[in-house]
């Protein structure tokens, strides 16, 4: 849960900052080489909306097991990636990642590497608690005199031949 609120608080705050500074992320976005013009300016889009979406998500809802913010949060953090490393690796000069739009602007480096690969780390360990529980077992279902069958409660003889149907018994 504090995990989620830390990620939720950060990917608003970038979502924000990119927003904010919306006119300098397409320019911001072409340094790394692989978009320029309107691709940058969709890819910005992109970036705020996921960002925004996942981090009120994890904001509004913190204990939340729904696994579409983590889906969410994990491409936005793929994208970043795959941006930073590539530039990296090409020797590309990006003198302002991006992450807060035109705010607390940092050169790409080791460092946002490191920062990226943490998110995906971090992705890793929403996804392992996203996943659901395991699936009640037939004991589980029965209560008292009452049996569950998988769509309604029944009691007395219908309990009886549910249990015996379904094989409880």
């Amino acid at each position: 849960m504090v995990l989620r609120i830390v990620l939720g608080t950060v990917y608003t705050a970038m979502g924000v900052g990119q927003l904010a500074s919306f006119g300098h992320m397409p320019r911001i976005l072409s340094a790394y080489g692989l978009v320029t013009g309107s691709a940058a300016t969709v890819l910005a889009v992109v970036l705020i909306a996921g960002e925004l979406v996942c981090g009120i998500w994890f904001l509004a809802r913190p204990r939340s097991k729904a696994p579409a913010p983590v889906w969410v949060y994990t491409a936005v953090s793929v994208v970043w990636g795959v941006l930073a490393v590539q530039a990296y690796a090409r020797g590309l000069a990006v003198a302002n990642c991006g992450c807060f739009g035109i705010y607390l602007a940092q050169r790409l480096s080791w460092f946002v590497l490191l920062q990226d690969a943490l998110t995906l780390l971090y992705a890793a360990v929403l996804f392992r608690s996203a996943r659901p529980g395991p699936a009640p077992s037939h004991a589980d279902r029965e209560v008292s005199l009452f049996r569950f069958d998988g769509h309604h409660w029944c009691g007395g003889q219908a309990a009886s031949a549910v249990s015996y149907s379904a094989g409880l018994r």
